[in-house]
């Protein structure tokens, strides 16, 4: 049997160390989205329209919370360090900057701060009915997680091919990213007007139920960025970012409705499809034999 030398123990020990501490890296991640999460929450209780500049860090921080979650999950499966651990982590922390967050931040910018000018019975009933909207979408999300968490091989009710190109249902992730960019497009300013705030709380029913439906959702898991010619796809991002950076409020409310819409458009298509009966096959004369 070979004698390890010296150097090499030493070589192996630092690359031993160097393996675990891969590990910790895709947790800092999931780390800062619970610490995004928990700004988020802090910023929403203490908004008001006199500082809703509080609203609107609490969406951007629920935005940077979706950039640290997508991250979190590449960087482990680029580096091989996915654990039990680390799933289990970051169900926990969706939880909280993707659901708790988000509910929070809905219901206090779109019905808890509505002007006392309105009806007082009106306004307390909007509110009620906002309350029950926002907890379903924590609960709505709470159960896509759990969903995800348990599916072996899902498979959207709508024609898709099986695996990592599709979601079922949308990610909670992008169901808080509808919510904080809309937020973040009015800047934070709360919503005052009943008739706004009625087509809210369809807005906040309808992404919770996007969530915990079959409809599929695009993942961008199959985008490869260890491509020999990754170019254009950096070329796309950098000039995304740029549009960001500089026109953040409408930039992030298109992706963010858009994203949303595709999985609406895809059903229907799927819908159309199902109900258009086959063409016939070409017809064809039968040959005659001599």
């Amino acid at each position: 049997m070979e004698e390890l030398t010296p150097h090499r123990r030493d070589s192996d020990r630092t690359r031993g160390r160097l393996r675990k501490g891969m590990y910790i890296l895709p947790s800092l991640f999931t780390t800062a989205n619970i610490a995004a999460g928990f700004y988020a929450i802090l910023q929403t209780v203490h908004g008001s329209p006199a500082e809703a500049w509080h609203m609107d860090y609490a969406a951007r921080a629920i935005g940077f919370a979706v950039v640290f979650d997508g991250l979190d999950g590449r960087i482990a499966r680029m580096t091989r360090t996915e654990s039990e651990f680390g799933r289990e982590l970051d169900s926990l922390a969706d939880v909280i900057t993707f659901g708790v967050a988000p509910a929070l931040l809905a219901w206090m910018w779109g019905f808890h701060l509505l002007p006392a000018a309105i009806q007082p019975e009106m306004r307390l009933k909007i509110m009620q009915l906002g309350s029950i909207a926002c907890f379903a979408f924590l609960l709505m999300g709470a159960s896509r997680l759990a969903r995800f968490n348990i599916a072996v091989n899902p498979q959207p009710s709508n024609p898709g091919r099986p695996g990592k190109k599709y979601f079922v249902g949308m990610p909670i992730p992008a169901g808080a990213g509808v919510i904080a960019a809309v937020v973040h497009y009015y800047a934070g300013v709360p919503i005052a007007s009943w008739w706004t705030a009625a087509s809210w709380l369809m807005m906040v029913v309808v992404v919770g139920y996007l969530m915990v439906s079959t409809w599929r959702f695009y993942s961008f898991k199959d985008i490869d960025f260890r491509s020999r010619h990754p170019f254009r796809l950096i070329i796309f991002i950098g000039v995304l970012i740029a549009l960001i950076w500089v026109f953040s409020r409408p930039v992030l409310f298109a992706i963010a409705v858009l994203y949303m819409a595709s999985g609406v458009l895809w059903r229907l298509q799927w819908i159309i499809r199902r109900k258009t009966p086959p063409a016939p096959p070409p017809y064809r004369e039968a040959s005659q034999t001599p």
